[in-house]
């Protein structure tokens, strides 16, 4: 069986090339894709095919795709989450030190100087005290969201000398192992806000999480804290840093979300949103979602899915069949009796739920009429059926 595929942004090599050309035909414009890989190409406004079964982000954020439309088409969403995590930690240290040396004003202030070389050295010299920073040993970096990067960020920091207080109360098990022990969970977001230096955010932009910095918070806020944001505009209230700057309150802003606001002050750093563009992780996102569309449509297996639960399995038997439906009573029950019907053993059947949505893989000893196909295809509430 051969899949289109339909990329809308420019996918690295790396990830492409897991799709062998006899099996797989990519291309900028198609139609009917089975599945669509991209980065940052926004889709609310895509008419959904009937052919699509599964969209790959290669990146972290989903913003640009519409969950509850793909929801409802019955089309798996994937992304790669942790790919692009060294990246953003780079960045995000890298943030920190520009922002307590001052570097970027000092460099600033260097490449303004005009004269010969000893007039310079002399200008150097006498401005050389309006630079001053401090060092990151003994500081306090408070981490919002613990996931794949998060983790990284604290641990480099603590290995940097610092004091780290991590809150997310949806911590993975796997995310947990991997915090560094002497990384201090905040009992809520208010203990992190007033007790950092430094602050910086790794969550997506949700209501909950729609500006979070804004002016009552930064009340509660250490004088003269450095904030961070590399992970989705509109976490910070930018008008309200804006203030917290000009009242002393805050030391500098470091974020990859340049506005007009923004870059009119002199304590805000802005980047053309870096975090994740390096070589090394559009590399690592396209080969992640590349493997993962390719076990979906060619096995049926769910990993790193935005809107339906992970389910992977071998496969056994004769065939596969996969639905995806809504999450409701006897759907497992009505599906194995329409088997049960026609006499076809379930050698394996594997079932989860995430939210409204369910996602069930049944591997059976014998091969499916199309008539059977349609019955459970017309079963209420089921989304898309596959039979592989």
């Amino acid at each position: 069986m051969s899949y289109n595929i339909l990329a809308l942004n420019n996918i690295s090599e790396k990830g492409l090339c897991l799709l062998p050309q006899s099996e797989y035909s990519i291309s900028e414009k198609d139609d009917n894709p089975d599945a669509i890989l991209l980065r940052s190409n926004n889709m609310h406004d895509y008419k959904i095919p009937k052919s699509l079964k599964a969209i790959g982000r290669a990146g972290a954020g989903v913003n640009n795709i519409p969950l509850d439309k793909m929801s409802d088409a019955g089309v798996v969403v994937f992304n790669a989450p942790g790919a692009n995590s060294n990246a953003v930690k780079e960045l995000v240290i890298a943030s920190m030190l520009m922002a307590c040396r001052n570097l970027i004003a000092g460099h600033d202030f260097a490449r303004s100087l005009e004269g010969t070389d000893e007039e310079i050295h002399k200008q150097v010299e006498a401005g050389k005290k309006n630079f001053a920073g401090f060092e990151l040993p003994g500081r306090t970096l408070g981490v919002v969201g613990l996931g794949a990067i998060g983790v990284r960020i604290a641990n480099a920091a603590r290995l940097l000398g610092m004091r780290v207080v991590g809150f997310d109360p949806r911590i993975s098990i796997d995310n947990a192992w991997g915090l560094d022990s002497n990384v201090e969970k905040a009992k809520d977001l208010n203990q992190v806000l007033e007790e950092s230096d430094f602050i910086t955010f790794h969550v997506p932009l949700i209501e909950a999480t729609k500006n979070i910095i804004n002016e009552e918070s930064l009340q509660i806020m250490k004088d003269n804290v450095i904030i961070m944001n590399f992970a989705r505009n509109g976490i910070v209230n930018d008008e309200a840093v804006c203030n917290g700057l000009d009242s002393g309150k805050v030391y500098a802003y470091m974020c990859d979300f340049p506005s007009n606001l923004l870059n009119a002050h002199d304590r805000v750093v802005t980047l053309p949103h870096l975090g994740a563009s390096t070589r090394e992780a559009e590399e690592n996102c396209a080969i992640m979602v590349a493997e993962q569309i390719k076990d979906y449509l060619e096995n049926g297996n769910i990993k790193n899915s935005v809107n339906l639960p992970n389910v992977e399995a071998p496969r056994k038997g004769v065939a596969r069949i996969t639905i995806i439906n809504k999450n409701v009573p006897d759907m497992l029950g009505q599906a194995s009796r329409i088997l049960g019907k026609v006499n076809i053993n379930i050698s394996q059947m594997i079932n989860d739920s995430r939210g409204e949505l369910a996602y069930s893989i049944f591997d059976i000893d014998s091969t499916l009429s199309q008539e059977v196909e349609r019955e459970l295809a017309s079963i209420k509430g089921v989304l898309r059926l596959r039979v592989l």
